[in-house]
């Protein structure tokens, strides 16, 4: 038995059977992790003692028979996701020695549900990015090809996923932050409807719009980790009231009856040819089994990029004004009175692109610029959500590549931070209408790198996405 090619619910099987212990199995991953991290450098933090004594405890429920699906099954956690006792960095120097005294709605689920916490995972600094390179740990490497990126911001718990280092993963996702990099790793990565899972404990980047969700390896692992980590939770405010299916219910073959809807605006001039073909190959696929095509319009997409880096950078902006040496975290010793330690602070702890987002954000903020930038951005963003409203009349799911190209080369773009913001163009008008999303493999590239395929469907509609994703995931030609 090769215990890294297992998945969660392989694993959840096997545990039943006894045929392998989650020591064994927790083992051979902290083994892999040991000799492959240093090179992809996925991982932040590896929590190799608390991993082995959440197996022994996982192993003592499965001998008792109180075994849940995640017993006893190694996960990665983004690493601005707030775990007790952990630190959690958000890949920034001004976070490097945080350590949470509380764990995240999501992350204390997870332990409610005996699974193992393998380590933190490397991601850009404060999810802010689309590459990974934005890390002050370092960049992320693709397994597929090291030369390339991995995406971002979640690119640790993709690459993570994808190199057999975990089971599986917990990510976030912004603008694109789980679905790009699940994309370039070919694994599965889901971006559930804003509300449908806390983000207590989530570390703030832009509040309207981050939403945790799971990477996986194939589309049954997601349906389980999501409904694992979903639900109401009164200690977020954002958190909505509203039943959690059980999503494996969804998990079957046949899309009869199922309208596709295929928006123009996402097949454009820029889109690699590859993207094109593997994408609209399988969606002629879903058509032969059952599936009815509509074309549709969403007409405000091409606003999507510049409302969303008004807005993302703006709810930035006001999130890390919390970070200025005063209550945790980096505190500047350079300074003589409070003004130049906080300024000290700030401009040592934040990288690059956080700052230049800061700025952005605190300038479209400003007296005088406010009504010109910001509120225009949010009236955009109205009409962006009317249109898939419209959209969501037409069809059941929307089918769409999720990103122009396969995985870019590590530096290809990093002195170019607008070609790299045009790196999220199908992803980003997702999150600014609260809509869920997933990203599926589809196909290969003649580099041999992976190609993915995007499905939307209307709020807390994910047993559509998961459907439509199973049934891809059975008939694509990716492997």
């Amino acid at each position: 038995m090769n215990i890294l090619e297992l998945s969660i619910h392989d694993l959840a099987e096997v545990y039943s059977r006894k045929e392998v212990s989650p020591v064994e199995v927790t083992k051979t991953y902290l083994k892999a992790i040991e000799d492959l991290n240093p090179k992809l450098n996925a991982y932040i933090t590896v929590t190799e003692d608390l991993a082995l004594e959440q197996a022994q405890a996982a192993e003592k429920t499965i001998m008792a028979g109180n075994q849940s699906t995640l017993t006893g099954v190694p996960l990665a956690i983004k690493d601005l996701i707030c775990t007790k006792g952990i630190a959690t960095t958000c890949a920034s120097k001004i976070l490097t020695d945080f350590v949470p005294p509380f764990d995240g709605t999501v992350t204390a689920k997870l332990r409610e549900n005996g699974a193992v916490f393998l380590g933190k995972a490397n991601m850009d600094e404060f999810a802010m990015g689309s590459s990974n390179e934005h890390s002050a740990f370092g960049p992320v490497l693709n397994p597929w090809d090291e030369s390339r990126v991995p995406g971002g911001s979640s690119g640790g718990s993709a690459a993570a996923c994808a190199a057999k280092l975990c089971a599986g993963a917990l990510g976030s996702d912004t603008g694109g932050s789980i679905r790009q990099p699940a994309g370039y790793c070919g694994v599965v990565g889901l971006k559930p409807t804003y509300g449908r899972v806390s983000r207590f404990g989530l570390v703030a980047f832009a509040s309207s719009l981050d939403q945790i969700g799971p990477i996986t390896r194939n589309v049954t692992d997601a349906a389980l980790l999501l409904g694992a980590v979903a639900g109401y939770d009164p200690a977020d405010s954002t958190s909505a009231h509203q039943p959690v299916p059980d999503y494996m219910e969804s998990l079957t073959r046949g899309l009869s009856g199922l309208k596709i809807g295929v928006p123009k605006e996402y097949f454009i001039d820029g889109l690699d040819a590859e993207v094109e073909k593997a994408v609209s190959q399988t969606i002629k696929n879903m058509e032969d089994e059952g599936a009815e095509l509509v074309e549709i319009s969403l007409p405000h997409t091409e606003y999507a990029v510049a409302a969303y880096y008004i807005i993302a950078p703006a709810e930035a902006s006001s999130n890390l004004a919390r970070y200025d040496g005063v209550k945790y975290g980096l505190r500047s010793e350079e300074s003589s009175d409070l003004m130049e330690m906080y300024l000290s602070t700030r401009s040592n702890g934040f990288g690059p692109e956080v700052t230049r987002r800061i700025m952005i954000g605190t300038y479209v903020l400003s007296a005088g610029y406010y009504d010109a930038y910001y509120k225009k951005a949010t009236q955009v963003r109205s009409l962006i959500r009317r249109d898939f409203d419209e959209a969501f009349k037409k069809c059941d799911i929307i089918a769409c590549p999720v990103t122009p190209s396969t995985a870019f080369k590590i530096g290809e773009k990093i002195d170019d931070p607008l070609n790299m913001y045009l790196s999220d163009i199908f992803t980003l008008a997702i999150n600014l209408a609260g809509i869920p999303g997933i990203s599926v493999p589809c196909g290969l590239s003649q580099d041999k790198l992976p190609i993915g395929i995007q499905f939307l469907s209307d709020h807390f509609r994910e047993d559509l996405l998961l459907k439509a994703a199973y049934n891809t995931e059975q008939i694509s030609e990716f492997s």
